[in-house]
């Protein structure tokens, strides 16, 4: 098996990025894509540049994917299971009873958001409900009823950001305790943030829409959006299997080139701890791309 110059796993934003560039620098890829890209999930973008009326993840998406098959992108439907590292510059790839081997590989394989167990849950994040990205879609809540679910440290730091946009939130932790100091405690105090405690005791649905959370105390709240921050589980396996160094929260660290700590091991996006944006994933991928083209042999004789 004739190794190829890179393989790229996971076709969200950052990998169809990578493998535009790469194939405009002639380069011989492979993109392998699993179809779980988070960005196929965004109602409307309003914070991605050049499209003043905001675009859909899922047309983003298409838009990338038609511009990646225009110069000849092959992308296969499969979740890689396996990543080897056989000779110092070689590696093996296996997938649902496939294998490929290749001299760079390139992970944007990103995370998947934790979510509250709510019913009709996809149904609320493409409606732009549910939400997980303040910085994306804070302005679109201005001045709206919102909820944010989380307890600890992570979801009062989204609280607080919130308050940019909205006088009035409310910090529903499902019934746990917050964990928080009370120094943490008197800020939310001091910016009007609420804290309900109590567990979540029936959700009240109308034409298929959540349209009120009924706590343990019996009372009702509505909201106009809900923003969930219990963080992400960031698909890092592959890349941990091999040794590769990540922090705590599991997202790989890189060079200032995209490259883990193993030797022609790359990342980009979601996957490598940082800002959470297509944008970001954007930069991470061309830097990424630059560099494994320039450390690959020449195309020339």
């Amino acid at each position: 098996m004739t190794p190829i110059d890179c393989l790229i796993v996971g076709a969200g934003p950052a990998g169809l990025l990578a493998a535009i560039y790469l194939a405009r620098f002639r380069r011989h890829i492979q993109v392998i894509d699993s179809g779980s890209s988070r960005a196929s999930l965004i109602p409307v973008s309003h914070n991605y540049p050049g499209f003043p009326e905001g675009i859909s993840g899922s047309d983003l998406l298409f838009r990338l994917h038609a511009q990646a098959e225009r110069y000849g992108v092959s992308i296969l439907a499969g979740e890689v299971e396996s990543l080897e590292k056989q000779e110092e510059d070689i590696f093996l790839a296996s997938w649902q009873g496939h294998q490929q081997r290749a001299h760079k590989v390139l992970l944007a394989t990103g995370g998947v958001d934790i979510e509250p167990e709510l019913p009709g849950l996809e149904h609320a994040i493409r409606c732009g409900y549910l939400r997980h990205c303040p910085v994306c879609d804070g302005y679109e809540v201005i001045d709206q009823k919102v909820g944010i679910i989380g307890f600890d440290r992570d979801s009062i730091k989204e609280a607080l950001f919130l308050r940019t946009y909205t006088a009035d939130l409310t910090l529903l932790t499902l019934g746990r305790k917050l964990d928080a100091s009370a120094q943490q405690r008197e800020k939310l105090d001091n910016a009007d943030i609420r804290i309900i405690e109590d567990p979540i005791s029936k959700l009240i649905l109308k034409d298929n829409k959540i349209e009120a959370l009924q706590m343990g105390n019996d009372k009702e709240y509505r909201f106009d959006t809900l923003y969930s921050a219990l963080g992400t589980q960031v698909r890092s396996q592959l890349a941990f299997a091999l040794g590769a160094k990540r922090h705590k929260q599991g997202a790989l660290l890189v060079d200032a080139h995209q490259q883990t700590s193993i030797p022609g091991l790359y990342a980009a996006g979601d996957v490598v701890k940082g800002l959470n944006q297509i944008s970001v994933a954007f930069g991470h991928a061309a830097t990424a791309a630059c560099h494994i083209h320039n450390h690959l042999p020449a195309t020339y004789s």
